[in-house]
């Protein structure tokens, strides 16, 4: 894995670094700090749906890992292109 390229980056001087619960010394990328999937209901990350008293339903990724796993790059580039066709 090639440290900060265009498929990889890691920001650990970063306050929130890491943003999610990780294993010691496990891969972690930071180039979807804010996941681009996060509109899709159909993301293939692991989201908690959450009902409001309201009735609203909102998505809660804090659990979610899948965009930070660095293996995960070409599938989340291949979801978001499918999604814009």
């Amino acid at each position: 894995m090639t440290q900060n390229s265009y498929r990889y980056f890691k920001n650990d001087q970063c306050k929130y670094y890491p943003c999610h619960k990780i294993e010691e010394g496990q891969d972690f990328n930071c180039l979807f700090c804010y996941c681009p999937m996060n509109c899709y209901e159909d993301c293939p990350g692991t989201p908690r749906y959450i009902t409001r008293e309201s009735g609203k339903r909102i998505k809660d990724c804090t659990n979610c890992t899948f965009p930070h796993i660095p293996e995960n790059y070409d599938y989340i580039v291949k979801f978001l292109s499918e999604k814009m066709r």
